[in-house]
């Protein structure tokens, strides 16, 4: 997936299966309309959205996400092939120690479960990409 912009990478996919925008847009449940929008890059869709646009295209979700998100990008490092470093460790341990961020942003025992686990991948290179990953997965939740 070598496109620039996440509209040019689904309008190509889409012409490639042969669809129309209007049997995409069914096939998401929304107006096809939205998806003009998305395919002009007018509009960004939502967490919910991006995974179905991936399933119904059968697009790869990590780098159709970073193509809707680019500012994301320096949360999501490139995959390591050896197990977490200290220097994941590290973050982690600063990020959960940090009891005024865990309590400002209403972070509750099953949420940083939730991360602990996520840190075991070692790929979260600053304690505000946990943040980051925890508002995506409340938005996602919240949208279904």
């Amino acid at each position: 997936m070598k496109k620039k912009t996440l509209g040019e990478v689904l309008r190509y996919k889409r012409e490639i299966l042969g669809l129309t925008q209007r049997e995409v847009a069914r096939q998401l449940g929304v107006k096809s309309s939205h998806v003009t929008y998305l395919e002009s890059d007018r509009r960004r869709p939502s967490l919910a959205l991006l995974s179905r646009i991936a399933d119904v295209l059968g697009l790869e979700r990590e780098p159709l996400f970073l193509l809707a998100h680019p500012e994301a990008s320096s949360f999501v490092g490139t995959r390591r092939e050896s197990s977490p470093g200290k220097d994941a460790k590290k973050v982690w341990h600063d990020f959960v120690n940090n009891k005024a961020l865990i309590e400002h942003h209403r972070i509750n025992p099953a949420e940083l479960r939730v991360l602990s686990q996520i840190s075991l991948l070692g790929r979260v290179t600053a304690p505000r990409g946990f943040l980051f990953i925890l508002n995506a997965i409340r938005q996602a939740v919240d949208e279904e």
